[in-house]
This record gives C-alpha cells, sequence and structure tokens, in this order.
C-alpha cells in the first residue's frame, strides 16, 4: 500500500469498528444479565490462568519502554504484575455479583392526569477509551461495558500494545465463549496517532469518550473532540490535617496518601496542618517523609518547623507548587490557620478531584464534607481509597471531576443514561 493510501485506510478501519460497535451495542442492550456475568466470571478465570502470559507479552512492553526512556510515572503505570491482574480479577467477580441495573426503572409516579412517569436506566451506547500507559484498563474498560450492556471502542498507548493486545484476546474469547458478538469489545490494532483523531469525531457512532492519561492527552481531546468527553486534567489532591486530630493516625494517613505509590491520579500532592497541631505534626511526617526520600516543598511556617528533621529534603515552595500534580516522591506542605483557609486553599488550588480531612472534630468533618468543591471528599481516609474498585464499583472506567452526568470514579452507573417512560390506560391530554 502507497503512504498516501494509509490515512484513507486507516479512516476506513475506525469507520467500520463503529459501525460494527453500534451494531454490538444494540446487541448489549438486550443482553440476558445471567449471560453477562457468566462472561465476567470467565473473564476473571481467564486472567488468572494466563498470568504468565500476560507477564511475558508485558515484559515486551517494558523492555521497549524502558529503551525510549518512558517516563518513571508512565513506565510504573505500565507494569502488569500479578497483583494488577489479580485485581482485574476480583473486579469482574465483583460486577458479576452486582445487580444488573439495566432496565431498572426509578421514581414511578402517578399523574392527575392519570398517566404514570419514571425513569428507566439504559445503556449509553458505545463509548470510546483512550488511554496511555495502564493496561490493566483495558480490562477495566471491557469489564464494565459487558455489565453495562454497551459496546466499546479501545485505544491505548502505543507503549502498551503487547499488553493490550494480550488482554484484548482473552476478552475475546470470553464474548464468543458467551455467544456475544465480538464487537462488545474492539482494540484499535494500530498505534498511529491520527487513530484517536478519528475516533474523537465518529458522533454517529460514538456516544462518549472517556480518556485516562496525562494532562496534555486530556486537553487535546477535550478540545477537539465533537463527542461528549467525561474526563478529568489532574489529579491535585490534597490531606489537610485539622485542629483537633489524632497525631499517630493523621501520619498514617498522611504518608500513605503520599507514599503508598506515587503515579496515580488519587496520590496527595498537598499536605495543609492545622496550625495549632503543626508543631506536634510536622516533625513526624517529615522524618516518615525524610526517610522515604520524599522531597517537601514548604511555606515559610512549615520549613522552620521542620528544620531539624534529620537528612530531610526540604525546599522552600512557590506559587506553582500547590497548583502541581507532581506524581513523583515530591509534596507541597502548607501550615494554615485552621479549617477556613484549608477549604479556601483547597477549593483555590485543587482539581477538584480527591481531598481529605484528619480530624477529631464533627463539625468540622461535616462542613469540609459539604464545602470543598471535590468529586469525592473523605474524613480520615487515604485519598488513595479514590477508585472504583475500592468504592465496591467493581472496576472504574475512569475518574470524572465534571459536575454532569457522571463525577468522581465512573462505574455501571456512569455508563448508563436515564430516559422517561410513560405508562398509560388510554389517557388524553385535555
Amino acid at each position: 500500500m502507497n503512504a498516501p493510501d494509509l490515512p484513507l485506510a486507516l479512516a476506513h478501519l475506525m469507520e467500520t469498528m463503529g459501525s460494527k460497535a453500534k451494531v454490538a451495542s444494540a446487541h448489549m442492550a438486550r443482553a440476558q444479565a445471567a449471560i453477562k456475568n457468566r462472561a465476567l466470571l470467565n473473564l476473571a478465570a481467564l486472567l488468572r490462568q494466563n498470568v504468565a502470559a500476560l507477564q511475558s507479552a508485558n515484559a515486551k512492553d517494558v523492555a521497549r519502554a524502558q529503551a525510549a526512556g518512558l517516563a518513571a510515572p508512565l513506565l510504573d503505570r505500565l507494569l502488569l504484575t500479578p497483583k494488577i491482574i489479580e485485581t482485574g480479577a476480583i473486579g469482574c467477580e465483583q460486577l458479576a455479583i452486582m445487580p444488573d441495573v439495566i432496565g431498572e426503572i426509578i421514581g414511578m409516579k402517578q399523574q392527575p392526569s392519570g398517566i404514570r412517569v419514571g425513569q428507566m436506566r439504559v445503556p449509553i451506547g458505545v463509548f470510546g477509551m483512550i488511554y496511555e500507559s495502564r493496561p490493566n484498563v483495558t480490562i477495566e474498560a471491557a469489564s464494565l461495558a459487558i455489565k453495562s450492556g454497551n459496546a466499546c471502542i479501545l485505544r491505548g498507548g502505543s507503549e502498551a500494545i503487547e499488553s493490550n493486545k494480550a488482554l484484548a484476546a482473552l476478552v475475546q474469547q470470553v464474548l464468543a465463549d458467551a455467544g456475544l458478538p465480538l464487537e462488545v469489545v474492539q482494540l484499535v490494532p494500530t498505534t498511529d496517532r491520527e487513530a484517536v483523531g478519528l475516533l474523537i469525531t465518529m458522533p454517529q457512532y460514538v456516544d462518549v469518550i472517556i480518556p485516562r492519561g496525562g494532562k496534555g492527552l486530556i486537553e487535546r481531546i477535550s478540545r477537539d473532540a465533537k463527542v461528549p468527553v467525561i474526563k478529568h486534567l489532574d489529579g491535585n489532591c490534597h490531606v489537610y490535617v485539622d485542629d483537633p486530630c489524632d497525631i499517630a493516625m493523621a501520619v498514617k494517613v498522611a504518608d500513605n496518601a503520599k507514599t503508598q505509590k506515587y503515579s496515580p491520579c488519587n496520590a496527595s500532592e498537598g499536605l495543609l496542618v492545622a496550625r495549632g497541631v503543626a508543631a506536634d505534626f510536622l516533625p513526624q511526617i517529615g522524618a516518615v517523609y525524610a526517610a522515604k526520600g520524599v522531597e517537601m516543598r514548604c511555606d515559610a511556617e512549615a520549613r522552620a518547623i521542620l528544620a531539624g528533621v534529620k537528612a530531610a529534603n526540604i525546599q522552600p515552595a512557590t506559587e506553582q507548587d500547590w497548583h502541581e500534580e507532581y506524581l513523583a516522591p515530591i509534596i507541597s506542605i502548607k501550615v494554615v490557620a485552621g479549617l477556613d483557609e484549608a477549604i479556601a486553599h483547597i477549593n483555590q488550588y485543587s482539581s477538584h478531584h480527591t481531598d481529605a480531612i484528619l480530624t477529631r472534630d464533627h463539625m468540622h468533618a461535616q462542613r469540609f464534607l459539604r464545602e470543598v468543591d471535590s468529586a469525592s471528599v473523605m474524613v480520615n481516609a487515604s485519598t488513595r481509597f479514590a477508585d472504583g474498585f475500592e468504592f465496591g464499583l467493581g472496576a472504574e472506567i475512569g475518574i470524572s471531576t465534571d459536575k454532569f452526568h457522571a463525577r468522581g470514579p465512573v462505574g455501571i452507573e456512569g455508563l448508563t443514561s436515564l430516559k422517561y417512560v410513560v405508562l398509560g390506560d388510554g389517557e388524553i391530554r385535555t
């Protein structure tokens, strides 16, 4: 094939995938719950049976990414470990035992005219998933598509192509065994970036686009898409240590929120500490961070308190640090007067993803929950819990910081829509 033919061939490929997905989505909308659940259980079993093969495929991606100098956070997200595979399998099992919400009718009310009006939950139709690294997203997206009665077109990053192909092959096997259309889950087979541009401009086939990746990718998709987008641009999450609080608990949670894993979007990037507990709390958390090699970028008051911490890497914070999503062993630290200043700081600088308060004051906790304008707001818990699996959704397709349709981790219900249904007995409007 000549070079000029390539764009035409790619357009034909994406058009074909889109039309097949549309047909498959109609089939899935009427698929029986038992069939979908059996497919999910079979997928869980196949994942466990193929750990070695999946890791072998993943090793090829990792080696290529290392040679290409892929950034450390993306390289970390690229790994397909036995634990990650097992989490995917458990997610499939969780979804299988969850109620099937498709066709559920809610809010049915009798009207004065005699008609009854309610809302029925139905699949969105076809969603496009665009993601970097994170081959586990292939299973999360596929399993949620099956459970929610949708079809999906997956376009993973070129760095994870071998891993994604191996995972998609297992999904295709499960669909075939269940008698479901193979086009329910399609993986774009090319690494050509033009495929993304085509996928996000096919509203005749694709009902929503869900990007998971760096801020640049999501900004580009949000700007260029002709299809609605469920998105979050970044994860500048905060932990606020209140006065009063349990200092030991606060140290444990602030440590976990930052260091359990540096690369996820729900890792804490900012630490706010009430002035009343700063002298007790900061030296303790500072010692923990110092031992783990975490750089602390602090305001003047926090720097003064942390000055005596042995081996600590303490730097002055700039205005940009309050905005920053590091995805690295770096955290910004600021001493605040109390709850009001903490809430104001979070609402100004956070990305409205996930923010937590550590407190013993019930009223402070309630105010934080009400007033912090984020998709997930937590009391006395690590921000690392902001995840569909941890929230009991079985899996997540992504995390939305939008305020319409879906907000926070997007699971089954986030991939559905409500339509009005009217039941009558010959009523007419007069």
